[in-house]
């Protein structure tokens, strides 16, 4: 149970984790303190917090001034609850920035559960491993990992073609360079920078 000294929110998850730090860039945009505990996935305090061992899992600790400890899983989840109690600025798309607001989240669905696990698992993961253990050259690792690579071009080709009359153009697009600018300036981005793959972190 926290002090009343504590933040209001514990975040259960390490920076290293994607899903985790979506959550960790949504209290921090929002401006909500929040206290991590960073953990891999299937690690004790993960599987303590979560049913199945995953990241990331929010603990809600008062609600209406009630003392609760209420463990909130799954990104998609987190991110409603916190655009709901905190709702300005949001995590949604406005009005007339889509067809309908729900596209987004169409999207990252597509993202979640099929360009997520084609990414970490075709590519990251193979890839560190094979950089991490120095044994062969950088050539030698993208020509291991190009299926994957090709693998993860197919879903984004398909799933910008749905998004945007223009589609998609190779594996990064001007329009994400420049989205990626754009976010690198966010105060929340700077904030939840260290421990991620970008700047060499590991799991």
């Amino acid at each position: 149970m926290p002090t009343a000294q504590d933040p209001p929110y514990t975040i259960i998850g390490t920076p290293f984790s994607t899903f985790t730090r979506t959550i960790t860039l949504g209290l921090q945009h929002k401006g909500l303190p929040f206290k991590q505990l960073a953990t891999k996935p299937q690690a004790p305090l993960a599987k303590e917090n979560h049913p199945f061992g995953n990241l990331p899992t929010l603990i809600i600790h008062e609600i209406d001034g009630k003392k609760v400890d209420l463990k909130l899983r799954e990104s998609h989840a987190i991110v409603r609850y916190i655009d709901r109690i905190a709702p300005e600025p949001s995590l949604h798309l406005r009005e007339g920035d889509a067809i309908i607001p729900e596209k987004m989240w169409e999207f990252v669905s597509f993202v979640a559960f099929f360009g997520f696990p084609i990414v970490e698992g075709l590519v990251i993961k193979p890839r560190l491993k094979a950089l991490d253990e120095g044994k062969i050259s950088d050539a030698e690792v993208r020509e291991q990992i190009k299926d994957g690579v090709e693998e993860a071009r197919h879903f984004l080709t398909l799933a910008e073609s749905l998004m945007a009359p223009e589609g998609y153009w190779e594996i990064v697009s001007p329009r994400l360079v420049a989205w990626t600018e754009k976010m690198d300036k966010l105060d929340a981005v700077k904030a939840t920078t260290a421990g991620t793959l970008s700047v060499g972190a590991r799991p």
